[in-house]
């Protein structure tokens, strides 16, 4: 049985299923998602314990940024369950602030979690589904990906990055049975979007609705999936709107947020743990 004339159907009952960032927010969400449904859920990330928390998902340690990790995680599922299955490639970073004062460092780090951490994702999982002729990835991007925000610049610059490299790498292996989607959120409440007013430019979006369209890609193998799904229509809108019409218009829903209302204090712990990330 194929999904979409295209690719082999995968159960999700039964189903083996890798979350990287699953210690949290969406990943962790999507991890009880594919649990509750049956599937032998593993998770990997730096901080795996809390992911083990979750009814019925093994949890294994990560760093998304070195593919010597990724590679081990990859190695540890299959070799424990005999193979992966359906592949999230969830973990994130999100700093936010003035582009010329954010440093360095934490640039490089976003874009090392963000891109190269699916890279590697892609990279260490696609060859063992390719010789079993069947398999499913799914790269969590954001509507960021496709609209850029003030305050976000190399966020959005990574989220551009993974749309691309999920398109590219779709259309390179469709012939194999593995397919490659990515899922494009608007504002989600989790720890990332701590110390910033939500809704304005973005619909607001809980976790657990992440996780429900990451787990619909398994029946639909929708190379692109916006949530909420009326957002999909941003690609055409954005063609026929003229750019001042546009810029006037989010400017109105305040897409501006994340410099001009940026709450230092709410968002410290957040910015603690991602400075223990910097390299």
């Amino acid at each position: 049985m194929r999904t979409g004339d295209r690719y082999p159907a995968i159960g999700v009952r039964g189903a083996v299923v890798a979350v990287t960032g699953g210690a949290r927010g969406i990943g962790r969400a999507t991890a009880a998602e594919f649990a509750a449904r049956g599937a032998t859920v593993c998770v990997g990330d730096l901080d795996h314990a809390p992911a083990g928390q979750v009814p019925g998902v093994h949890a294994f340690p990560l760093d998304v940024t070195v593919r010597a990790s990724f590679d081990a995680f990859t190695a540890a599922v299959t070799e424990r369950f005999g193979r992966i299955d359906v592949l999230v490639n969830n973990a994130g970073v999100m700093p936010l602030g003035d582009f010329l004062e954010e440093p360095d460092a934490v640039g490089r780090t976003t874009l090392e979690v963000n891109v190269q951490g699916l890279v590697h994702g892609l990279r260490s999982v696609l060859p063992g589904m390719i010789g079993r002729g069947r398999g499913h990835v799914v790269n969590v991007a954001s509507m960021a990906g496709k609209i850029p925000l003030p305050g976000m610049a190399v966020y959005n610059a990574s989220k551009f990055a993974a749309v691309g490299l999920t398109a590219a790498v779709r259309r390179e292996y469709a012939a194999t049975g593995v397919s490659v989607s990515a899922v494009l959120p608007g504002a989600v409440r989790t720890e990332l979007a701590s110390g910033v007013r939500l809704g304005g430019a973005l619909p607001t979006v809980d976790p657990e609705d992440v996780a429900r369209a990451i787990a619909g890609t398994l029946r639909t193998r929708r190379a692109e999936t916006a949530v909420p799904r009326w957002l999909a229509g941003w690609d055409l809108l954005a063609a026929v709107t003229p750019e001042p019409v546009l810029t006037f218009a989010r400017r109105l829903l305040g897409d501006d947020r994340a410099l001009r209302e940026l709450d230092p204090v709410a968002r410290a712990a957040y910015v603690r743990r991602i400075s223990a990330q910097v390299k």
